[in-house]
């Protein structure tokens, strides 16, 4: 039998093969046919197959995100000035000063997501001083979590908030003893402020949008994720910001499998939404790298409550049961799975309770259908969720809030939020992720090192043994599990024969360094459906290529990635290095490059 690629002399280890002396394995028509040893599987060979050395290296499924935003990501990742993974505050601001001196008008500075304070040295936020002495005239909007965002003048003057500007529901617009707005805009709890704010700002062109989402999928593959369940997103329309992603996929230059879920987009208008999608739409129509998957994470707007730590909890409104039970009705009837944005017990149990009356008209097991988040979740509505034949896809939205979720509800509180190992004692589906990437980072090793480690970006002790998965069972829940989520556990996500042949060559072996160093993890060699879609380091002649950054003032073609960052340093400093160049007040260095990287006059 003939095969079209073997992988041999590694350590392929993944839900299937853990505890197994497997080495190899061979890829046919996209999929594993066979695993065993370098002498076994070499046997398949013949004139035409393809054979990677991986030089001994660890092997795992390629990563499945059970909660990501790659579609409205990928429009806007080649604009955004990512501080994911930047250790001081000191560099993050050095970056968003030349980021600025750099962006062409009309365009903004965006920090969307992907940081908190706890990962800097200073362990501190910027200041809107700080933030307007970056610049004067170049629009400039920074995004903390889902509860703030800071905007310098310029960027108040681009969206038109001054004085006499109302606060949305919910939100609150800090001012000065004049009334003037100062930049720093509040979900309290609403986040809608934010978002609504971040939307006023220009788009990307259709050929950078296709640029931009292409980069971004390949920083993905960089990092071992070969596959997301895309949760849809505010402001994310359909169907038309989802025609760039479209025309990939028509193109055949899709490097990781999208299963997309449907938004609702118009409040008190949800129900008409789900009834024009359903008849318009068929579930699971597409392929194995681009499909629908159902409804959600927004069902109705009434129904989702906000992960903001730093605000109490907020009790959803009275109409909830009454908007909320129509729509999954109709949702069960046409058999449409649909996952629901819910952080608090309070928020579940009340859907529950509507889930329950629909399940006694139209049965929703068998349906993967899925609850999102749920970092509060009692063992009661554990219960529930079981019987009614549901899943929870968790992410780590606690490692970049949990000490904020620590000041306000407790240590001990902490300790089982959101209680993981409760949930897989009571045999519901998990899926790992991250909610990537305007609250957590898209890096799936700190999910696996939050996880694993039971700690915070910053540091912060959350969990103790009670609550900590083993990197088995984490890389399991990564991979496996959340194949749950979009109908697929037969077909990816393990190391067995007949599987989707996706998998990710690692830098470091997992499950023996470090905990520290798992979020130093990288994927060196990634594959999908048994082509290269990312190759580094000793395997990079294999590297498909991929275009130049576009536009040439994207902050990703100066900075590059999560752990990549070039920062910027004082002329004092270069002086020191020892370094003559001749250059302006600011040069670059990339200590990882050990390279000194300078702007001359």
């Amino acid at each position: 039998m003939s095969v079209d690629l073997i992988i041999y002399n590694g350590n392929i280890q993944g839900y299937g093969t853990f505890g197994k002396n497997i080495s190899a394995a061979a890829i046919k028509n996209k999929t594993f046919i066979k695993f065993g040893s370098d002498q076994d599987i070499m046997k398949l060979a013949d004139s035409n197959t393809r054979k990677i050395d991986l030089k001994s290296k660890t092997v795992i499924p390629g990563l499945n995100d059970s909660h990501l935003h790659l579609i409205r990501g990928g429009l806007n990742f080649n604009m955004e000035l990512r501080w994911d993974g930047v250790k001081t505050l000191g560099d993050a601001l050095m970056m968003l000063k030349e980021q600025a001196r750099r962006t062409p008008p009309p365009q903004w500075v965006r920090v969307v997501g992907g940081w908190n304070e706890f990962q800097f040295k200073e362990r501190r936020m910027p200041t809107l001083k700080e933030i307007n002495e970056a610049s004067n005239e170049t629009p400039v909007f920074i995004l903390h979590l889902y509860d703030s965002a800071l905007l310098n003048k310029a960027a108040l003057h681009a969206i038109g908030y001054d004085k006499n500007t109302q606060e949305l529901p919910g939100t609150k617009i800090e001012r000065d003893a004049n009334g003037n707005p100062t930049g720093l805009l509040i979900a309290h709890p609403n986040a809608v402020i934010l978002y609504s704010a971040l939307a006023m700002g220009p788009k990307l062109s259709e050929a950078d949008q296709v640029n931009s989402t292409l980069h971004f999928m390949r920083e993905l593959n960089r990092l071992g994720v070969t596959s997301v369940c895309d949760a849809g997103g505010g402001f994310q329309r359909y169907p038309e910001d989802y025609q760039v992603i479209e025309k990939l996929n028509n193109e055949n230059k899709l490097t990781v499998r999208i299963a997309y879920n449907l938004f609702t987009q118009k409040p008190k208008q949800e129900l008409e939404d789900f009834q024009h999608w359903t008849k318009t739409t068929t579930y699971q129509q597409g392929n194995d790298y681009y499909h629908h998957n159902g409804a959600g994470e927004m069902l109705v707007f009434s129904a989702a409550d906000f992960e903001d730590f730093l605000q109490p909890r907020p009790d959803l409104p009275e109409s909830m049961e009454k908007e909320l039970e129509p729509v999954v009705s109709l949702l069960a009837q046409s058999r449409w799975p649909f996952r629901l944005h819910a952080t608090y017990d309070e928020s579940i149990a009340r859907a529950l309770t509507v889930f329950e009356t629909i399940d006694r008209q139209a049965s929703l097991k068998g349906l993967n259908w899925f609850f999102d988040h749920a970092e509060t979740i009692s063992d009661h509505s554990i219960e529930r969720v079981n019987k009614l034949g549901g899943g929870i896809a968790i992410q780590n939205r606690m490692a970049f809030q949990g000490e904020y979720f620590i000041d306000r509800y407790g240590k001990t509180k902490t300790l089982h939020t959101p209680p993981v190992k409760k949930i897989l004692n009571a045999e519901i589906p998990v899926g790992l992720g991250t909610d990537a990437t305007r609250v957590s980072s898209y890096n799936p090793w700190l999910c696996l090192y939050w996880i694993t480690a039971g700690k915070s970006i910053g540091g912060e002790k959350l969990y103790d043994e009670s609550n900590i998965l083993s990197r088995e069972e984490a890389l399991t829940l990564y991979t496996k599990g959340s194949a749950w989520f979009s109908n697929e556990e037969n077909k990816k996500g393990s190391f067995v024969e007949n599987q989707l042949a996706d998998c990710a060559v690692l830098s470091k072996d997992y499950f023996t360094v470090g905990e520290e160093d798992i979020k130093e993890i990288v994927s060196v060699l990634t594959i999908v459906g048994g082509e290269v879609v990312h190759a580094s380091d000793e395997f990079s002649e294999l590297n498909p290529p991929l275009p130049a950054v576009s536009p040439d003032w994207s902050p990703l073609a100066l900075y590059g990635t999560y752990g990549q960052n070039k920062t910027l340093i004082s002329h004092a400093t270069c002086q020191q290095h020892h370094h003559n160049h001749h250059h302006r007040h600011e040069i670059m260095i990339s200590p990882s490059w050990g390279g000194c990287y300078c702007w001359a006059f």
